[in-house]
């Protein structure tokens, strides 16, 4: 048996299983199939279950609005309508309970202290640029003015006055 797996190949044995469900359809698939049969007889939506069935409505000659009716009788069942315990969304989060008292005192120290850090914050930042200021001496200043000033000079261009002659190279 294993044998004659391995002569046919996979392709072919996957081609041959594809095929066979084509040879199996019923004769009640194929009548509902044919669009010149009549229109199947249809119970009264009314009197549907779960238990019913339902694939008499999707014959092909079988009105809309019909159809729709019967799908909304069978997910209309109490068997259709269980909430899922996983879905997440199905609470209503608009309406929240208000907070003990206990938990809105901590709230309010937290803030307090969150207040406090923020000002000490503050403070530090202003003393180190106070700090920051008076440490760089004014000697410091004028040497760097002088620095720049002496460089500007230099990078001017220069003027028609000050020609240079390129150097004659000597051949030897």
């Amino acid at each position: 048996m294993r044998e004659e797996k391995a002569k046919v190949g996979f392709l072919a044995r996957w081609s041959h299983l594809k095929q066979q469900p084509e040879e199996r359809i019923s004769a009640r698939t194929l009548r509902a199939l044919d669009s010149n049969a009549p229109p199947p007889d249809l119970p009264p939506v009314g009197s549907l279950s779960i238990d019913s069935d339902f694939s008499t409505f999707f014959h092909p000659k079988v009105d809309e609005k019909l159809r729709h009716a019967a799908l909304r009788k069978l997910f209309g069942d109490q068997h259709f309508n269980i909430m899922d315990g996983l879905d997440v969304y199905i609470d209503d989060y608009s309406k929240s309970e208000p907070l003990p008292s206990e938990m809105l005192a901590k709230l309010k120290h937290g803030q307090q202290i969150l207040a406090w850090a923020r000002e000490d914050e503050e403070k530090r930042a202003q003393e180190a640029a106070v700090v920051a200021s008076a440490a760089q001496p004014p000697a410091l200043v004028e040497d760097q003015q002088l620095v720049a000033n002496a460089v500007q000079p230099m990078c001017e261009p220069l003027s028609e006055t000050q020609n240079v002659q390129p150097r004659e190279k000597s051949r030897g």
